[in-house]
Order: C-alpha cells, then structure tokens, then sequence
C-alpha cells in the first residue's frame, strides 16, 4: 500500500489510461488503470481508497451507469468524469449522481491536479450538507431573478440555446448571463458554478 494518494482511471482507451497514468505518476500520486467499468466493479470492495477517473463513454456499461451502480452499494469514493467536448447533459447527470467534477476530453492537466486535490480533500473532510447549502443560497442571493432562471436551466442540464427559447431571450443574452453567474457565484468553470446549484437544491424537478 502506497503512502501517495491513489487515483482509479477508469477508460475503455488504451492511450488515455497511459497518457493519465503517465502525468499522474509524475505528478506524485499512486494510480491504478481499468480498462472497463464492470472490471473495477467487480473488485471495488477490495480496492483501496482513492478517487476515481472515470470515463463516461464506454462500451458494455458507460460512465454513468458505473456511477449509479457504485452509489447504490455504498462506494463513496468521489468521481471525476471525462466527458466529450460540449456534453453539458451529461456532465449534469453526472454530477446529481455526486460526481465532484467533471472534465471535457483532451482534459488540461491543471485542471485535473485541481480537480483531484478536490475529490482528495472530499475523502479527509467531507462537510456536513446542510452547511453547503446554506453557503450556496447565500452565494445565488446575489443572482437576479433572470440569472438564477438561466442556470436553474444550466442545472437541468439545457444547451443555452434552449435556455433561451424557454426564457423568450437570444443565446447571446444567456450567454451574458451565465458570464455574470460565473463571476458573481466566483466560479472558474460551470461544474463549480452547478456544485453550489445542486447544494440549493436546483434542477431537481427534471427525471
């Protein structure tokens, strides 16, 4: 058993899970490779501790069904998922599935340290629900009624052109929009500015 934070990548794809493991092991954390979501299920009670990477396009059995079959045995381990550039959906289904982040394919490596030492600190310190909530409503009070529909939206996981239609506004006004959401809810990425949206309670009415 190593003393270095161990990291599961999960990916169907020879080259990212050499690509990853390659960077990660330089970057001083202990990896393990899978190349199936049902092969990492099938030894998940024995594997060790650490946070997973986990592709959600995969053959047999996908990322998000990987996801929903760890949450019902229990597995607690935080997820990070890779998804396909501009699979805002699915990233959003990911995400209410409790995963911690998640990163579009080619991932930056700076983003993915970040997101890591994240998931990391989740397994330390996981903090009590009910505070993050009340963080998060303090944080969307700064909203306007018009921002907080547009990422009410965003948490259902919509496009912003459908956003828009909903809302009787043009995509370039959404997109102003979730620019003023970002900056007032101190967001760097959309996954950080849905974590304080799912903390409130958003876009918990669609299937």
């Amino acid at each position: 058993m190593s003393d270095r934070p161990l990291v599961h990548v999960i990916d169907d794809e020879e080259s990212v899970r050499r690509g990853a493991s390659f960077f990660l092991k330089t970057s001083g954390y202990a990896v393990r490779t899978w190349e199936s979501g049902i092969a990492f299920l099938k030894e998940v009670r024995h594997a060790e501790i650490g946070c997973i990477l986990l592709d959600v396009r995969m053959p047999e059995m996908d990322g998000l069904e990987v996801q929903a079959q760890l949450n019902e045995r229990g597995i607690t381990m935080p997820v990070i998922v890779l998804t396909g550039h501009g699979d805002v959906g699915t990233a959003v289904k990911a995400m209410r599935l409790g995963a911690v982040d998640f990163l579009e394919k080619p991932f930056d490596t700076d983003a993915l340290k970040d997101a890591i030492e994240r998931a990391l600190e989740r397994i330390v310190s996981e903090k009590d629900v009910m505070v993050r909530a009340g963080e998060a409503e303090v944080l969307l009070g700064a909203l306007s009624a018009r921002e907080r529909e547009v990422l009410e939206g965003l948490a259902q996981g919509y496009p912003n052109k459908t956003i828009a239609y909903d809302l009787g506004i043009s995509p370039r006004t959404v997109e102003v929009h979730r620019a003023n959401i970002m900056s007032k809810l101190r967001a760097r990425s959309l996954s950080e500015a849905l974590r304080v949206a799912f903390a409130a309670g958003m876009g918990e009415n669609r299937p």
